[in-house]
C-alpha cells in the first residue's frame, strides 16, 4: 500500500517543484502550515483580468504535499479563483470522503488518491491549493480596491 502512496510518479513530481521561490512584489501571498507535520507551503500571486498571471511557491513539505505543489504549480498560470477553489474542494472530497478525483486543469490530482487511506496526510496534500486559493483571493482584493480608488 505503501508504494501506491509513493509511487514513481508521485516521487518524480516531488522532485521537480516548477516556479519555485518569491516573487518581488505580488497582489497576493499566503503561508499555509499542517500542524501535525509542520509542512509549510507559501504561495505569491499577481492576476491579470482575474486569472493567474505569475506564480511563485516556497514549499517545505513532505513528497506529497509537494507532489500536489508541483500539480498545482504545473497548472495554475492562467487559473480564474473559481477553478482553484473547485479543484480544492474536489481534491478535499476525493481525500476525505472518497470522491471522484477532480476534473479539469488539475485532474493530475488523481495521482494522489492514495492518500485518502491515511487521514494524517490529508492536511498536508491539501496546502498548496488552500494557500493558493487565500493568495489570489488577497490579490483580486487588492486589485479591486486598487481600481476603484
Amino acid at each position: 500500500m505503501i508504494d501506491a502512496l509513493y509511487s514513481a510518479n508521485v516521487l518524480k513530481l516531488a522532485a521537480n517543484l516548477p516556479h519555485l521561490g518569491r516573487l518581488a512584489e505580488p497582489e497576493g501571498s499566503s503561508e499555509k502550515v499542517a500542524k501535525l507535520c509542520g509542512s509549510r507551503v507559501t504561495i505569491d500571486v499577481t492576476l491579470e483580468d482575474d486569472r493567474v498571471a505569475t506564480f511563485a511557491q516556497d514549499v517545505k513539505a513532505c513528497a506529497l504535499g509537494q507532489a500536489s505543489a508541483a500539480i498545482l504549480g504545473a497548472h495554475i498560470l492562467g487559473a480564474s479563483l473559481s477553478e482553484i477553489e473547485m479543484a480544492r474542494d474536489q481534491f478535499r472530497a476525493m481525500l476525505k470522503n472518497g470522491g471522484s478525483p477532480p476534473t479539469g486543469r488539475f485532474s493530475d490530482l488523481e495521482m494522489l488518491e492514495p492518500v485518502k487511506d491515511y487521514p494524517a496526510r490529508h492536511a498536508s496534500s491539501l496546502l498548496a491549493f488552500e494557500a493558493a486559493t487565500d493568495a489570489v483571493r488577497q490579490a483580486m482584493a487588492r486589485t479591486s480596491r486598487a481600481g476603484a480608488a
